[in-house]
């Protein structure tokens, strides 16, 4: 059972390997939203975001409804939004130490 929860875990994280995905993810943070929202708060275009947006919900990250001739998008769990917003925070505090130790070895 580990292993293929292991591989079911890798597996997942490469929907995590491309930064619009990861900025998706955090936009929808806050709520559901319209594809055209989505696609105009990225900065992508609408063909570019379906596609982005039918990727994460293959692998059960967003879920979607229509109304009307929109689709909306939110978050499937309230755990894995969690989980992003703690990788989010992590990976800045990260960042910020990368940046003072460069700059500690720059005045060495």
């Amino acid at each position: 059972m580990k292993k293929e929860l292991y591989e079911f875990h890798a597996e997942f994280c490469k929907t995590f390997s491309h930064p619009k995905r990861i900025e998706i993810l955090d936009i929808l943070r806050d709520g559901e939203l319209s594809v055209t929202d989505i696609q105009e708060k990225v900065g992508i275009s609408k063909a570019h975001a379906s596609m982005m947006l039918s990727v994460m919900k293959m692998k059960h990250l967003l879920k979607s409804r229509r109304e009307g001739q929109n689709i909306y998008y939110s978050i499937t769990n309230r755990k894995i939004e969690q989980a992003c917003g703690d990788m989010h925070h992590a990976f800045m505090k990260l960042m910020r130490g990368m940046a003072s130790e460069h700059g500690r070895n720059e005045r060495s």
